[in-house]
């Protein structure tokens, strides 16, 4: 560790779908975020960690900020809110193909209450034309006295060098909170439930809205064929959903786990079983025992 170590805590805010969790498994360098193109795919704060040989960027991709509809959804503000006064730095991203909307004005209004730094992202620019972007930074600039303003395309990787040595330039110096190879203070169970929630969301795409979670009942590592075996269920709230993950003949089911089971064993680093069951349980995103049982847990996020 250099004598001049920078660390720090970095919040991710941004209306749902502007491409948070794109952007921070581009600077980790492996998926611990689920990424869809549906909107609130993000539940919880996934805290990702960037570490260089003079720096430790701690991020926090907030879920989406939206008007609640159900108590998840109330849930998952309340999350968003409180990260902009546990960090160093913020970054409020929005996407360069959407134009100032209500809900960017909900979160400067939030912002409004912020005493650390705030930077505007401006995410998705391989999306429109250079010509676009000008106009976009002038209406925000109108609204907040941002510290800095940086487009960048987190799929591409355009101009995120630039916005990492940035960040790594305004942090303090400071400790190295977590080890060099460890990406997320997350344990392995909640990840392993997100990839299987990606791929459920993904492979259903609009015939599946966000009323779907998944519950890992069990990990067990067995050594008469070096594979972990993993047991995982799809909870839904209607029978009709259930129907459309199985899928006929069980397809939509298989083609799910395949595909989480590759991501799952790029993340162990060891080949897995992986079971998966579908359940219905009725309004599950209404009833608190039911979110504190699938990880939204309010005292531990």
């Amino acid at each position: 560790m250099s004598a001049s170590f920078k660390s720090g805590f970095i919040s991710i805010i941004g209306r749902p779908n502007v491409g948070k969790s794109t952007f921070m498994n581009r600077v980790i360098g492996q998926k611990i975020a689920i990424m869809s193109d549906k909107a609130q795919t993000t539940r919880n704060k996934i805290q990702g960690v960037y570490t260089s040989e003079d720096a430790q960027l701690v991020f926090l991709d907030t879920p989406g900020i939206h008007k609640p509809k159900h108590k998840l959804g109330n849930f998952m503000v309340n999350t968003a809110e409180q990260t902009l006064n546990e960090v160093d730095l913020v970054l409020f991203m929005i996407n360069a193909k959407e134009g100032f909307g209500r809900g960017d004005e909900f979160i400067i209004n939030m912002l409004q209450k912020v005493k650390q730094p705030v930077y505007l992202i401006i995410n998705k620019i391989d999306q429109v034309h250079p010509d676009e972007l000008l106009p976009i930074i002038e209406e925000y600039r109108t609204k907040y006295e941002f510290a800095e303003i940086i487009p960048i395309s987190a799929l591409e990787g355009n101009n995120v060098d630039h916005l990492l040595q940035t960040m790594v330039s305004k942090m303090p110096e400071g400790p190295q909170y977590y080890p060099e190879d460890q990406i997320t203070d997350h344990p392995e169970r909640f990840v392993i439930g997100e990839l299987i929630r990606e791929k459920a969301l993904h492979l259903t795409h609009e015939e599946i809205p966000h009323s779907i979670a998944v519950a890992i009942d069990s990990i067990e590592e067995r050594e008469e064929n070096d594979k972990v075996y993993v047991q995982a269920t799809i909870v839904t709230e209607r029978p009709s959903q259930k129907g459309i993950i199985i899928g006929k003949q069980g397809k939509m089911l298989k083609e799910i786990g395949q595909r989480a089971r590759e991501d799952i064993e790029a993340l162990l680093g060891t080949k897995i079983y992986l079971d998966l069951w579908v359940k219905v349980q009725k309004d599950w995103r209404n009833r608190p025992s039911q979110l504190q049982d699938f990880g939204y847990d309010e005292k531990e996020y």
